[in-house]
């Protein structure tokens, strides 16, 4: 008689769940369960990488380097940004880019869009126009990386490498390597570009993170220009190497 009322007491309880639930077991998620994570959900994310003061070997320098993206975890609209002016006069150079991009592997997204290139001051304002395909993500070893291609409006190519490390020496103090490498296939006097390998940036920027979105940071950068964009420079009464000491904030929202 006990196993009888056991067995009407599960049969009962079978009936009070959901037909989907019921057919699946008893820990199964029911038909109507609210889903926890909805990918189409967008998001937005801003980061100011580089916003720093540098005291070069020649005239000092302000800089900015940030991004951001709006949308969600496949597709998203990405916005960078990037620059730099003398601090003793108006001229500088600026350029933003505005990227479609789409994730095709964890931490890797693919990006495609415009960018724009324009300098400003006291001579006349020049600009110009590319076309971008690149990748960005956290290669292995949590390398972060950015790679792009450029076409210009005058179908010159051109390509940039972006490598990036964080080694936290503690919990709020960390040491970011990072290495910028820039080549064109093509020379564009006018903008001082040469064919082959054009610079090489390596840096190393120590922070302290008050708080996780906003930290101080000191470093040094050396730059070195090569082939015909060092005689370019030369022959504009520019040096062709600069190491620079620098100091920061890098901020994210």
């Amino acid at each position: 008689m006990k196993t009888l009322h056991t067995l009407l007491a599960l049969a009962l309880a079978a009936s009070a769940l959901p037909a989907g639930a019921a057919d699946a077991g008893a820990h199964a998620m029911p038909i109507d369960w609210q889903h926890v994570h909805e990918d189409s959900h967008p998001f937005g994310f801003a980061l100011i990488d580089r916003l720093e003061y540098r005291d070069d070997e020649g005239p000092n320098h302000l800089l900015w380097d940030a991004q951001g993206w709006y949308g969600g975890d496949y597709n998203r609209l990405w916005l960078k940004t990037e620059g730099e002016s003398p601090v003793s006069d108006s001229n500088g150079e600026f350029e933003g880019q505005a990227l479609y991009g789409r994730l095709v592997a964890p931490y890797w997204d693919l990006q495609a869009g415009v960018r724009y290139d324009r300098t400003f001051g006291s001579g006349p304002d020049r600009d110009r126009a590319f076309g971008v395909l690149g990748v960005q993500g956290l290669a292995p070893y949590r390398f972060e990386t950015d790679l792009a291609l450029f076409v210009s409006e005058d179908g010159d190519l051109s390509a940039s490498a972006e490598l990036e490390y964080e080694l936290l020496l503690t919990q709020r103090l960390i040491l970011q390597p990072r290495v910028e490498i820039n080549a064109a296939a093509q020379q564009v006097k006018s903008w001082g570009v040469g064919s082959g390998l054009n610079d090489l940036q390596l840096g190393l920027r120590l922070r302290y993170e008050i708080r996780r979105q906003f930290a101080p940071y000191v470093g040094i950068e050396w730059v070195k220009k090569f082939g015909d964009s060092a005689d370019f420079a030369r022959a504009d009464g520019q040096d062709t190497g600069n190491l620079a000491l620098l100091a920061g904030l890098r901020m994210w929202f």
